[in-house]
Parts: C-alpha cells; structure tokens; sequence
C-alpha cells in the first residue's frame, strides 16, 4: 500500500483499481478500516510521539493529545457512515399524471476516486499522513495518496507504515493508501489524470500555485485548501468595562498557545479607542515563554513579518520586539497596536497574515468605522464576538457570519472540537472551497452526486432500494424518512 519502489504512475494506477473496490465496499466494511486504522495509532503512540517530538518540538503532552484527536477523528468517520445520511439518498418516485410526467428518480452522493492530501507543517498528526483528510476521503470509498511534509519526514514515514499495516490487516485492498515525499512529486501528483480531488493545508503561495495546477488540468478537479487566516475578534466597550482583565488574560493564551502556530490563531482584535486594554495585554503577554517554532524556515520568517510590520506608519509594538532570532532563541511574543482609521488606508500592509505567537490591537472609534474595517478584512476561518448579555450584536454577527465560517461568542477561536456540527472553512483565502476540512461534513469533498432514472432494483445502491435494507434516513418524495 505504500512503498518507495514504485513509480508515482504505478501508486496512481493501483490508487485507482483500490478507488474501485473501495467503493463497492459496505459502510460497515469501510469503518471497519478505519477503526483498524485509530487502534493502531493508539497502540503506537508513544513511539509516534518520541518521533515527532523530535522533528517538531511541540512536546510530549501536545502531542499525545493530538494522536487522540486524530484516531478520534476516524472512529467519528466511522459512525458517520454507518449512520448512513451522508449518503444523501433522495427518491422520487415516477408519477404519469404529472405534466410532463415525472420518472422515477433515485440520486445519492458516490466516491470521487483517488484523492491527494498534502499534509500540514503545524498537525503532523490531525492533519498530517492519517489526519482528517485521509480519513473523511477513506470513509466515503476514495483511495489517498499522501504527500508528506518534508518538516516531520521519519514521522510520516513510520505513521505510513502504521496505517498501511492496520488497512491490510483489516482486509482494505493493496493500493488504498500510498505515501509519497518531494516537492516535484507532490505537483506531478496534483497534475495526475488518476487524481480526482486534493486535500491541502499549508500557506497561501504554495496553496495557491497548487490550487491553479488543479484548475489547469486539461480535465480541472476540486482543490480543497485551507490556506491562510486571520481570524479577527471583536470586543465592545461594555465587554471591556465588565471583564478586560480576563480578557486580557484569554487572549494572551490564545495568540501565544503553539507558538502561535494555530491555523485559529485570533490574529485581529478590534477594540473600542481610548482603553487600557493594550496595557493589560502587554502585562498578560510579557511573561509568555519563547518556543520553538516547527521548521526552520518558519522561524526564520517569524521575525521577517514581524519587521514588515513595526515598520508601517502609525503601527505601534504594545508588548515584545521585532528585532528578535527566532532560530536561535525561540520565537517571542509581540503585540502590536494601530488604529481602524490606519488599516483603511493601508489594508495590503496590515491585513495579512504572520505565522507566530503575535497578535494586533486595531481601535475602533465607533460602529460605523468598526463596520468598515472588518468589510477590508479577508475571509477567516473564525470571528469571535465578546460583548456583553442584552446588546445588539446582530448586525455585527450579520457581517462576520459572511466572512468567516465559525463565528465565537465569549471564547477563543484557538481549538476546534471534531464533531458533527463543526464548521472548519471559510471564504478564501482561508479555504478554496465552501466545504469544512473538520467534523462529519468533511466526507462531503470527496463525493459526487449521481441519478438513476428508471432503474431496476438490482442495480441500485442497496440506499436507493425501495426496502431501506441500510435502514438510514433518507428523503422520499419530499419528506424526510427515519428509519
């Protein structure tokens, strides 16, 4: 299933003869795989963690929290096909006396085919080699094939050979699951006509560039990225007056956690003008350790933002410095400070996302100016609200609900619970897509709807048939039936 021996063309060749078996597979076979597969992880874990310990220095206690979010991730993939509304299985029934008259039409969403995941520098587990992407494409009958991240190799390496064990072991067939490494490799695999979809985590200009090779292709494919995000958050003056000392304290903890590392990372804060809350915040922000960052390049890039930013007009540094060696120190926190006037004169300079442990204050002097600057902001992943019980928020909800995907209320956006209702995507650049890279909906990606008109019985997917063998919830001449 996966092995350096083989050609990228023999990996996509057997992907897609897998795709095939896959998909003809029963739900309960399938989760079947996949409870295989988080057994496994859970069995390993210690020697998983050493490994990527090693390659990241996120620590011991992170990163066996995030195996079991990651092997919880795929026993909930598992219990989201074998309760079977993923499916989406609609039936109309035909009806002569209609003008025109309607045939019998049964539609349900079916497996794409083999699916490509880049993994992501900052997860190496949840989104990484057997993260959410893998799962929710295995869940549904899709063959993967992984490219590594050259920042946890030996990591992606020795998970692969956990995975393709636990699959074979499981009865999965050969060809499912495949690893690859290399830059040239994984664009040549985004070009491969046996490709159908690509998962994809990482920054916005190599997401990008793969984004439009998906979209050039003589036959274009879907291209779900999660690319960059700011994540702004929007605090009212009542909020302030009643609690910024434990807001101070919240947000100190979120920008900072991981180093500030977090795709969720609250990266805007928009406060009413004239508060010491810049104050509090640099006194909950100063005692905030240096940490190592993942990769060298990023911690190279850390400091490189930093002085991009200190160095537009009217930006002022509340809390750390700019001029700092995150290499060789550990990166530090920063807090900087400007005004909603500023960001509406140089949008392109200040609202663009720094991957790292820092944060900026932007005041605002009103509704009307608070609404206009957040109308600049780009599309996010999250939008967090702290206000307090009775005001009139509505409108503000109104207008961060349209640009990012999960909007907060009196918490922070760093940590995203894998469930069936969660929402983790957002307009671009946070996702190329309108679809969640987390919880029960991620399946949606990796499939396509399909209609059978006039069928017989003994072709149609045992959901269609007018028995419910599956026993799942399914829509029939326009109500919604439970089994």
């Amino acid at each position: 299933m996966t092995t350096a021996t083989l050609s990228l063309s023999e990996l996509t060749a057997a992907a897609s003869k897998a795709a095939s078996t896959a998909a003809a597979a029963s739900d309960a076979e399938r989760a079947g795989w996949l409870n295989a597969v988080a057994d496994a992880l859970d069995a390993n874990t210690a020697e998983l963690v050493e490994i990527a310990d090693s390659e990241t220095r996120l620590g011991s206690v992170r990163l066996t929290g995030e195996v079991a979010r990651t092997s919880g991730q795929l026993r909930l993939f598992a219990r989201v096909v074998t309760e079977g509304s993923y499916l989406e299985a609609v039936i109309d029934h035909a009806d002569p006396s209609a003008i025109p008259p309607k045939p019998d039409l049964r539609r349900i969403l079916r497996p794409i085919g083999p699916v490509a995941v880049f993994s992501a520098s900052n997860f190496p587990f949840a989104f990484s080699v057997a993260g959410g992407d893998t799962a929710s494409a295995l869940a549904v009958g899709c063959s993967v094939i992984v490219k590594a991240h050259s920042g946890h190799l030996k990591l992606s390496e020795r998970t692969a050979e956990v995975v393709t064990g636990a699959l074979r072991s499981a009865g999965a067939p050969e060809g499912l699951f495949s690893l690859v490494s290399g830059r040239e490799v994984g664009t040549a695999l985004v070009q491969d006509p046996a490709i159908k979809a690509v998962g994809f985590t990482g920054s916005i200009p190599g997401g990008r560039a793969l984004f439009d090779l998906a979209a050039s292709r003589p036959d274009p494919i879907p291209f779900y990225g999660e690319l960059g995000s700011l994540n702004p958050v929007v605090i009212t003056g009542a909020a302030l007056a009643e609690r910024s000392g434990e807001l101070a304290a919240g947000l100190a903890a979120s920008f900072t956690l991981g180093a500030g590392q977090f795709c969720t990372k609250p990266g805007l804060v928009f406060i009413p003008a004239g508060t010491r809350f810049a104050a509090e915040l640099a006194e909950a922000s100063k005692d905030k350790p240096t940490a190592a960052m993942l990769t060298t390049r990023i911690a190279d890039a850390y400091p490189d933002g930093l002085r991009s930013v200190a160095a537009v007009p009217n930006v002022v540094i509340v809390s750390g410095t700019a001029d700092q060696d995150a290499t060789r120190d550990g990166a530090a926190p920063v807090v900087f400070s400007t005004s909603a006037a500023n960001v509406l004169e140089r949008p392109d300079e200040l609202l663009e996302e720094c991957f790292g442990p820092t944060t900026m204050l932007i005041e605002y002097s009103g509704k009307e100016e608070l609404a206009n600057v957040l109308a600049k902001v780009p599309g996010s992943l999250t939008a967090t609200v702290h206000a307090q019980h009775g005001e009139d928020v509505l409108g503000l909800v109104e207008q961060l609900s349209g640009l990012a995907g999960r909007v907060l209320f009196d918490g922070w956006p760093t940590g995203v619970a894998v469930n069936w209702a969660q929402q983790h995507g957002g307009p671009y650049p946070a996702t190329t897509s309108l679809f969640t890279s987390v919880g029960a909906t991620a399946v949606r990606r990796f499939q396509r709807p399909v209609a059978y008109q006039d069928a017989p019985e003994t072709v149609l997917h045992p959901a269609l048939r007018e028995s419910n063998p599956l026993g799942i919830p399914r829509r029939v001449d326009g109500e919604l039936m439970l089994p």
